[in-house]
Protein backbone atom coordinates (compact mmCIF):
# COMPACT_ATOMS: atom_id res chain seq x y z
CA UNK A 1 0.00 0.00 0.00
CA UNK A 2 1.43 3.38 -1.03
CA UNK A 3 2.01 5.99 1.64
CA UNK A 4 -0.54 8.80 1.51
CA UNK A 5 -0.23 12.16 3.27
CA UNK A 6 -2.20 15.35 3.64
CA UNK A 7 -0.51 18.64 2.78
CA UNK A 8 -1.82 22.04 3.80
CA UNK A 9 -0.18 24.32 1.22
CA UNK A 10 -0.95 27.56 3.01
CA UNK A 11 -0.54 31.23 2.18
CA UNK A 12 1.78 31.92 5.12
CA UNK A 13 2.58 28.46 6.49
CA UNK A 14 2.34 24.86 5.32
CA UNK A 15 2.33 21.43 6.94
CA UNK A 16 2.35 17.69 6.26
CA UNK A 17 0.50 15.01 8.23
CA UNK A 18 -0.13 11.27 8.05
CA UNK A 19 -3.00 9.24 9.57
CA UNK A 20 -2.70 5.54 10.46
CA UNK A 21 -6.40 5.03 11.19
CA UNK A 22 -5.97 5.73 14.90
CA UNK A 23 -3.77 8.79 15.28
CA UNK A 24 -2.79 11.78 13.19
CA UNK A 25 0.89 12.63 13.14
CA UNK A 26 1.85 16.14 12.01
CA UNK A 27 5.41 15.83 10.73
CA UNK A 28 8.28 18.03 12.00
CA UNK A 29 9.33 19.11 8.51
CA UNK A 30 11.09 22.30 9.65
CA UNK A 31 13.41 21.47 12.57
CA UNK A 32 14.86 25.02 12.49
CA UNK A 33 11.46 26.58 13.20
CA UNK A 34 10.15 27.32 16.69
CA UNK A 35 7.27 24.94 15.88
CA UNK A 36 8.90 22.21 13.74
CA UNK A 37 5.48 21.04 12.52
CA UNK A 38 4.94 24.42 10.82
CA UNK A 39 6.97 25.46 7.79
CA UNK A 40 6.82 28.92 6.23
CA UNK A 41 5.53 29.01 2.66
CA UNK A 42 8.69 30.79 1.54
CA UNK A 43 11.21 29.94 -1.18
CA UNK A 44 14.73 31.28 -1.62
CA UNK A 45 16.38 30.57 -4.98
CA UNK A 46 20.07 31.39 -5.39
CA UNK A 47 21.97 32.51 -8.47
CA UNK A 48 23.12 28.90 -8.85
CA UNK A 49 19.42 27.82 -8.78
CA UNK A 50 19.70 26.09 -5.46
CA UNK A 51 16.35 26.29 -3.66
CA UNK A 52 15.62 26.51 0.07
CA UNK A 53 12.30 26.59 1.88
CA UNK A 54 10.95 27.48 5.30
CA UNK A 55 13.18 28.82 8.03
CA UNK A 56 16.30 27.76 6.13
CA UNK A 57 15.19 29.98 3.23
CA UNK A 58 14.74 32.94 5.57
CA UNK A 59 18.11 32.44 7.28
CA UNK A 60 19.95 32.02 3.97
CA UNK A 61 18.27 35.13 2.60
CA UNK A 62 19.29 37.22 5.61
CA UNK A 63 22.84 35.89 5.54
CA UNK A 64 23.34 36.62 1.84
CA UNK A 65 21.35 39.81 1.27
CA UNK A 66 20.84 42.23 4.14
CA UNK A 67 23.14 45.26 3.81
CA UNK A 68 25.11 43.63 1.00
CA UNK A 69 26.98 45.46 -1.76
CA UNK A 70 25.30 46.16 -5.10
CA UNK A 71 26.78 46.64 -8.56
CA UNK A 72 24.53 47.53 -11.47
CA UNK A 73 25.47 46.66 -15.04
CA UNK A 74 23.71 47.43 -18.31
CA UNK A 75 22.19 44.33 -19.89
CA UNK A 76 20.44 43.81 -23.21
CA UNK A 77 16.80 42.83 -22.67
CA UNK A 78 15.47 42.58 -26.23
CA UNK A 79 14.23 44.65 -29.14
CA UNK A 80 11.21 46.78 -29.83
CA UNK A 81 9.75 47.62 -33.24
CA UNK A 82 8.61 51.10 -34.24
CA UNK A 83 6.15 51.35 -37.16
CA UNK A 84 4.32 54.36 -38.49
CA UNK A 85 3.37 55.60 -41.98
CA UNK A 86 6.42 54.83 -44.15
CA UNK A 87 8.76 54.58 -41.15
CA UNK A 88 10.05 51.37 -39.56
CA UNK A 89 13.03 50.76 -37.32
CA UNK A 90 14.24 48.50 -34.50
CA UNK A 91 15.57 49.65 -31.16
CA UNK A 92 17.53 47.67 -28.59
CA UNK A 93 16.20 47.72 -25.02
CA UNK A 94 18.62 47.65 -22.09
CA UNK A 95 17.98 47.31 -18.37
CA UNK A 96 20.24 47.69 -15.36
CA UNK A 97 20.66 44.54 -13.27
CA UNK A 98 22.45 44.00 -9.99
CA UNK A 99 25.16 41.49 -10.87
CA UNK A 100 25.96 40.92 -7.18
CA UNK A 101 22.42 39.83 -6.30
CA UNK A 102 22.82 36.38 -4.71
CA UNK A 103 19.22 35.15 -4.83
CA UNK A 104 15.48 35.86 -4.74
CA UNK A 105 13.14 35.37 -1.80
CA UNK A 106 9.56 34.51 -2.76
CA UNK A 107 6.51 34.34 -0.52
CA UNK A 108 2.71 34.17 -0.89
CA UNK A 109 3.13 31.41 -3.49
CA UNK A 110 -0.46 30.29 -2.99
CA UNK A 111 -1.75 33.83 -3.50
CA UNK A 112 0.03 33.89 -6.86
CA UNK A 113 -2.17 30.97 -7.98
CA UNK A 114 -5.23 33.18 -7.53
CA UNK A 115 -3.92 36.21 -9.41
CA UNK A 116 -4.85 36.11 -13.09
CA UNK A 117 -2.48 38.99 -13.86
CA UNK A 118 0.55 37.27 -12.29
CA UNK A 119 1.98 34.61 -14.59
CA UNK A 120 5.40 34.12 -13.01
CA UNK A 121 8.75 35.80 -12.52
CA UNK A 122 12.24 35.97 -13.98
CA UNK A 123 14.91 34.64 -11.61
CA UNK A 124 18.30 35.41 -13.12
CA UNK A 125 18.39 33.62 -16.51
CA UNK A 126 15.35 31.42 -15.93
CA UNK A 127 11.65 32.17 -16.02
CA UNK A 128 9.55 30.51 -13.30
CA UNK A 129 5.83 30.23 -13.93
CA UNK A 130 3.42 30.14 -10.99
CA UNK A 131 3.30 26.36 -11.44
CA UNK A 132 7.10 26.12 -11.44
CA UNK A 133 7.27 27.93 -8.09
CA UNK A 134 4.62 25.65 -6.56
CA UNK A 135 6.39 22.57 -7.95
CA UNK A 136 9.74 23.68 -6.52
CA UNK A 137 8.23 24.21 -3.07
CA UNK A 138 6.22 20.97 -3.06
CA UNK A 139 9.16 18.84 -4.23
CA UNK A 140 11.34 20.16 -1.39
CA UNK A 141 8.49 19.68 1.11
CA UNK A 142 7.95 16.12 -0.13
CA UNK A 143 11.64 15.35 0.38
CA UNK A 144 11.51 16.76 3.93
CA UNK A 145 8.48 14.59 4.78
CA UNK A 146 10.09 11.47 3.28
CA UNK A 147 13.22 12.06 5.35
CA UNK A 148 11.09 12.20 8.52
CA UNK A 149 9.07 9.08 7.64
CA UNK A 150 11.93 7.09 6.16
CA UNK A 151 9.85 5.99 3.15
CA UNK A 152 8.59 7.24 -0.19
CA UNK A 153 5.35 9.19 -0.41
CA UNK A 154 3.30 8.32 -3.48
CA UNK A 155 -0.01 10.09 -2.94
CA UNK A 156 -1.22 13.38 -1.48
CA UNK A 157 -4.47 15.07 -0.55
CA UNK A 158 -3.93 18.79 -0.96
CA UNK A 159 -6.05 21.42 0.72
CA UNK A 160 -7.59 24.15 -1.37
CA UNK A 161 -9.77 27.17 -0.58
CA UNK A 162 -13.47 27.08 -1.34
CA UNK A 163 -12.77 29.63 -4.08
CA UNK A 164 -9.40 30.36 -5.64
CA UNK A 165 -11.35 32.90 -7.67
CA UNK A 166 -14.91 34.13 -8.14
CA UNK A 167 -14.50 33.12 -11.79
CA UNK A 168 -15.20 29.37 -12.23
CA UNK A 169 -12.71 29.30 -15.11
CA UNK A 170 -9.91 30.85 -13.07
CA UNK A 171 -10.80 28.71 -10.06
CA UNK A 172 -10.45 25.54 -12.15
CA UNK A 173 -7.23 26.81 -13.73
CA UNK A 174 -5.66 27.46 -10.29
CA UNK A 175 -6.53 23.96 -9.05
CA UNK A 176 -5.20 22.30 -12.19
CA UNK A 177 -1.99 24.35 -11.99
CA UNK A 178 -1.54 23.11 -8.43
CA UNK A 179 -2.38 19.53 -9.46
CA UNK A 180 0.22 19.59 -12.26
CA UNK A 181 2.80 21.08 -9.88
CA UNK A 182 2.20 18.26 -7.37
CA UNK A 183 2.56 15.61 -10.07
CA UNK A 184 5.79 17.22 -11.28
CA UNK A 185 7.00 17.28 -7.66
CA UNK A 186 6.80 13.48 -7.64
CA UNK A 187 3.34 12.64 -6.30
CA UNK A 188 1.80 9.87 -8.41
CA UNK A 189 -1.72 10.42 -7.09
CA UNK A 190 -3.12 13.87 -6.30
CA UNK A 191 -6.55 14.78 -5.01
CA UNK A 192 -8.05 17.78 -3.22
CA UNK A 193 -10.25 18.62 -0.28
CA UNK A 194 -11.72 21.98 0.67
CA UNK A 195 -9.80 23.33 3.64
CA UNK A 196 -12.84 24.02 5.88
CA UNK A 197 -14.09 20.47 5.26
CA UNK A 198 -10.66 19.13 6.20
CA UNK A 199 -10.89 21.12 9.45
CA UNK A 200 -14.33 19.54 10.03
CA UNK A 201 -12.90 16.04 9.63
CA UNK A 202 -10.41 16.79 12.39
CA UNK A 203 -13.05 18.35 14.66
CA UNK A 204 -15.33 15.34 14.13
CA UNK A 205 -12.83 13.14 15.98
CA UNK A 206 -13.61 15.05 19.19
CA UNK A 207 -17.44 14.94 19.27
CA UNK A 208 -19.62 12.26 20.84
CA UNK A 209 -22.98 13.10 19.23
CA UNK A 210 -24.12 14.52 15.87
CA UNK A 211 -23.83 18.28 15.41
CA UNK A 212 -24.60 20.96 12.86
CA UNK A 213 -21.31 22.82 12.59
CA UNK A 214 -19.99 25.98 10.94
CA UNK A 215 -16.29 25.81 10.06
CA UNK A 216 -14.82 29.32 10.04
CA UNK A 217 -11.42 28.91 8.35
CA UNK A 218 -9.75 32.32 8.32
CA UNK A 219 -6.09 32.17 7.38
CA UNK A 220 -3.47 34.25 5.63
CA UNK A 221 -5.02 34.26 2.17
CA UNK A 222 -8.76 33.52 2.22
CA UNK A 223 -11.81 33.11 4.42
CA UNK A 224 -13.45 29.71 3.81
CA UNK A 225 -16.72 28.61 5.41
CA UNK A 226 -18.49 25.25 5.47
CA UNK A 227 -21.82 24.38 7.09
CA UNK A 228 -21.88 20.65 7.81
CA UNK A 229 -23.58 17.80 9.63
CA UNK A 230 -20.98 15.80 11.55
CA UNK A 231 -21.06 12.70 13.72
CA UNK A 232 -23.74 10.68 11.93
CA UNK A 233 -22.82 7.25 10.55
CA UNK A 234 -19.25 5.90 10.40
CA UNK A 235 -16.63 8.69 10.64
CA UNK A 236 -13.98 6.43 9.06
CA UNK A 237 -15.94 6.27 5.80
CA UNK A 238 -17.77 9.56 5.96
CA UNK A 239 -21.19 7.93 5.75
CA UNK A 240 -23.77 10.24 7.28
CA UNK A 241 -21.53 13.29 6.96
CA UNK A 242 -23.22 16.04 4.98
CA UNK A 243 -22.08 19.37 3.55
CA UNK A 244 -25.05 21.74 3.58
CA UNK A 245 -23.22 24.70 2.01
CA UNK A 246 -19.79 26.22 1.52
CA UNK A 247 -18.63 29.72 0.75
CA UNK A 248 -15.62 31.94 0.78
CA UNK A 249 -14.17 35.33 0.06
CA UNK A 250 -10.73 36.62 -0.90
CA UNK A 251 -10.11 38.37 2.43
CA UNK A 252 -7.61 37.31 5.09
CA UNK A 253 -4.46 38.04 7.04
CA UNK A 254 -2.36 39.45 4.19
CA UNK A 255 -5.08 42.07 3.54
CA UNK A 256 -4.92 43.15 7.18
CA UNK A 257 -1.12 43.48 6.98
CA UNK A 258 -1.52 45.66 3.92
CA UNK A 259 -4.15 47.81 5.65
CA UNK A 260 -1.78 48.43 8.59
CA UNK A 261 1.01 49.50 6.25
CA UNK A 262 -1.20 51.74 4.13
CA UNK A 263 -2.91 53.47 7.05
CA UNK A 264 -0.12 53.64 9.65
CA UNK A 265 3.32 53.04 8.14
CA UNK A 266 3.63 54.94 4.87
CA UNK A 267 4.18 58.26 6.66
CA UNK A 268 7.50 56.84 7.92
CA UNK A 269 8.61 56.65 4.27
CA UNK A 270 7.50 60.12 3.15
CA UNK A 271 3.78 59.75 2.46
CA UNK A 272 2.08 63.11 3.06
CA UNK A 273 5.43 64.93 3.00
CA UNK A 274 6.37 64.48 -0.66
CA UNK A 275 4.56 66.57 -3.26
CA UNK A 276 5.08 67.03 -6.99
CA UNK A 277 7.34 63.95 -7.17
CA UNK A 278 5.28 61.23 -8.91
CA UNK A 279 8.26 58.87 -9.23
CA UNK A 280 8.86 58.98 -5.48
CA UNK A 281 5.14 58.58 -4.73
CA UNK A 282 5.17 55.44 -6.90
CA UNK A 283 7.94 54.02 -4.70
CA UNK A 284 6.13 54.91 -1.48
CA UNK A 285 2.87 53.40 -2.72
CA UNK A 286 4.74 50.18 -3.60
CA UNK A 287 5.76 49.60 0.04
CA UNK A 288 2.65 47.50 0.92
CA UNK A 289 3.00 45.36 -2.22
CA UNK A 290 5.32 42.37 -1.77
CA UNK A 291 5.49 41.83 -5.55
CA UNK A 292 6.04 45.46 -6.61
CA UNK A 293 8.52 46.72 -4.01
CA UNK A 294 11.55 44.64 -5.13
CA UNK A 295 11.08 46.01 -8.66
CA UNK A 296 11.66 49.54 -7.32
CA UNK A 297 15.34 48.84 -6.63
CA UNK A 298 16.77 50.35 -9.83
CA UNK A 299 19.72 52.74 -10.28
CA UNK A 300 17.34 55.36 -11.71
CA UNK A 301 15.15 55.29 -8.59
CA UNK A 302 18.18 55.46 -6.32
CA UNK A 303 19.37 58.56 -8.16
CA UNK A 304 15.89 60.13 -7.80
CA UNK A 305 15.88 59.47 -4.04
CA UNK A 306 19.44 60.75 -3.56
CA UNK A 307 18.64 64.00 -5.38
CA UNK A 308 15.46 64.49 -3.34
CA UNK A 309 17.34 63.96 -0.08
CA UNK A 310 20.03 66.45 -1.15
CA UNK A 311 17.24 68.92 -1.94
CA UNK A 312 15.92 68.47 1.63
CA UNK A 313 12.66 66.83 0.52
CA UNK A 314 11.66 64.84 3.64
CA UNK A 315 15.28 63.63 3.92
CA UNK A 316 14.92 61.38 6.97
CA UNK A 317 11.86 59.61 5.58
CA UNK A 318 13.24 59.21 2.07
CA UNK A 319 16.50 57.82 3.46
CA UNK A 320 14.37 55.28 5.32
CA UNK A 321 12.56 54.43 2.08
CA UNK A 322 15.85 54.04 0.23
CA UNK A 323 17.24 51.84 2.99
CA UNK A 324 14.11 49.67 3.00
CA UNK A 325 14.36 49.08 -0.76
CA UNK A 326 18.11 48.88 -1.31
CA UNK A 327 19.18 46.96 1.77
CA UNK A 328 16.65 44.13 1.39
CA UNK A 329 14.77 44.95 4.59
CA UNK A 330 11.29 44.57 3.10
CA UNK A 331 10.84 40.98 4.28
CA UNK A 332 11.88 41.98 7.81
CA UNK A 333 9.45 44.91 7.67
CA UNK A 334 6.52 42.73 6.59
CA UNK A 335 7.31 40.24 9.35
CA UNK A 336 7.35 43.01 11.98
CA UNK A 337 3.95 44.27 10.80
CA UNK A 338 2.52 40.74 10.88
CA UNK A 339 3.96 40.14 14.36
CA UNK A 340 2.32 43.36 15.57
CA UNK A 341 -1.02 42.25 14.15
CA UNK A 342 -0.75 38.87 15.88
CA UNK A 343 0.17 40.53 19.19
CA UNK A 344 -3.08 42.52 19.11
CA UNK A 345 -5.09 39.29 19.36
CA UNK A 346 -4.01 39.09 23.01
CA UNK A 347 -2.78 42.61 23.86
CA UNK A 348 -4.44 46.00 23.77
CA UNK A 349 -1.44 47.66 22.14
CA UNK A 350 1.85 46.81 20.49
CA UNK A 351 4.89 48.61 19.09
CA UNK A 352 6.02 47.97 15.51
CA UNK A 353 9.71 48.74 15.12
CA UNK A 354 12.41 48.45 12.48
CA UNK A 355 15.91 49.75 13.13
CA UNK A 356 18.98 49.72 10.91
CA UNK A 357 21.63 52.16 9.70
CA UNK A 358 19.33 54.70 8.01
CA UNK A 359 15.97 53.58 9.33
CA UNK A 360 14.46 53.98 12.80
CA UNK A 361 10.77 53.14 12.60
CA UNK A 362 8.72 53.15 15.82
CA UNK A 363 4.93 53.02 15.77
CA UNK A 364 2.65 52.51 18.78
CA UNK A 365 -0.40 50.66 17.49
CA UNK A 366 -3.52 49.87 19.50
CA UNK A 367 -6.16 47.21 19.04
CA UNK A 368 -8.74 49.97 18.68
CA UNK A 369 -6.78 51.48 15.78
CA UNK A 370 -6.41 48.05 14.17
CA UNK A 371 -10.13 47.36 14.42
CA UNK A 372 -10.88 50.74 12.89
CA UNK A 373 -8.43 50.06 10.04
CA UNK A 374 -10.01 46.72 9.11
CA UNK A 375 -13.63 47.34 10.09
CA UNK A 376 -14.83 47.46 6.47
CA UNK A 377 -13.61 43.86 6.10
CA UNK A 378 -15.83 42.82 9.04
CA UNK A 379 -18.90 43.87 7.06
CA UNK A 380 -17.87 41.70 4.10
CA UNK A 381 -16.96 38.72 6.32
CA UNK A 382 -20.28 38.82 8.18
CA UNK A 383 -22.18 39.02 4.89
CA UNK A 384 -20.51 35.95 3.34
CA UNK A 385 -20.99 34.02 6.61
CA UNK A 386 -24.72 34.79 6.77
CA UNK A 387 -25.13 34.11 3.05
CA UNK A 388 -23.51 30.69 3.43
CA UNK A 389 -25.75 29.78 6.37
CA UNK A 390 -28.79 30.93 4.38
CA UNK A 391 -27.72 28.64 1.50
CA UNK A 392 -27.48 25.73 3.94
CA UNK A 393 -31.21 25.90 4.74
CA UNK A 394 -30.49 26.00 8.50
CA UNK A 395 -31.42 28.73 10.93
CA UNK A 396 -28.70 30.22 13.09
CA UNK A 397 -30.39 28.64 16.13
CA UNK A 398 -29.86 25.19 14.58
CA UNK A 399 -26.07 25.59 14.58
CA UNK A 400 -24.56 23.59 17.46
CA UNK A 401 -20.94 24.76 17.16
CA UNK A 402 -18.76 27.23 15.29
CA UNK A 403 -15.20 25.95 14.86
CA UNK A 404 -12.54 28.60 14.36
CA UNK A 405 -9.35 27.74 12.52
CA UNK A 406 -6.60 29.75 10.86
CA UNK A 407 -4.59 32.53 12.44
CA UNK A 408 -6.95 35.36 11.45
CA UNK A 409 -9.85 33.64 13.25
CA UNK A 410 -8.22 34.64 16.55
CA UNK A 411 -8.56 38.38 15.83
CA UNK A 412 -10.94 39.62 18.59
CA UNK A 413 -13.01 41.69 16.13
CA UNK A 414 -14.08 38.50 14.31
CA UNK A 415 -14.32 36.32 17.42
CA UNK A 416 -16.69 38.93 18.84
CA UNK A 417 -18.78 38.84 15.68
CA UNK A 418 -19.13 35.04 15.94
CA UNK A 419 -20.13 35.32 19.60
CA UNK A 420 -22.70 37.98 18.78
CA UNK A 421 -24.29 35.89 16.00
CA UNK A 422 -24.18 32.40 17.55
CA UNK A 423 -23.53 32.88 21.27
CA UNK A 424 -20.05 32.79 22.78
CA UNK A 425 -20.63 29.31 24.24
CA UNK A 426 -20.93 27.82 20.72
CA UNK A 427 -17.66 29.28 19.44
CA UNK A 428 -15.01 26.56 19.68
CA UNK A 429 -11.27 27.09 19.65
CA UNK A 430 -9.21 24.63 17.63
CA UNK A 431 -5.55 24.14 16.86
CA UNK A 432 -5.16 26.83 14.23
CA UNK A 433 -1.77 25.40 13.31
CA UNK A 434 -2.63 21.77 12.64
CA UNK A 435 -6.32 20.99 12.32
CA UNK A 436 -6.58 21.57 8.56
CA UNK A 437 -3.53 19.43 7.78
CA UNK A 438 -4.77 16.79 10.26
CA UNK A 439 -8.10 16.65 8.44
CA UNK A 440 -6.32 16.37 5.09
CA UNK A 441 -4.38 13.37 6.43
CA UNK A 442 -7.67 11.76 7.54
CA UNK A 443 -9.15 12.38 4.06
CA UNK A 444 -6.01 10.93 2.43
CA UNK A 445 -6.48 7.72 4.47
CA UNK A 446 -10.17 7.58 3.53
Amino acid sequence: MSLRVGIDFGTSNSGVAVYDGQRVRVLPVDPKNVLPEVIKTVLYITKEYRAYLGQEAVETYYRDNVNRQRRYVKQWAGEIEYRGADMFYMRDIFVYVDELKPGRLLQYLKTALRKDNYKGTQIFERYYSVGDLAQTYLSLLKKRAEDVLGETIDAVTLGRPVKFSESPELDHKAQETLRAAAHEAGFKEVDFELEPIAAALDYEQSITKPQNVVIFDFGGGTLDIAVMRLGDGDPSTGSGRKVYASGGVDIAGSDFDRAIIEKRMLSHFGYGKVKHHPEIMQMIEAVPDWMALPEMGTPINKNILDKAVQAKVAPVRLRALEHLIYNDLAFTFYNRVEAGKIALSSDGATVITLEDKDIALWELYTRSQFESDIYHYLVDVEKVLLDTIAKSGLDIQEIDAVVKTGGSSNIPLFTGMLGRLFGAEKVKESNAVSNVVAGLAIKARM
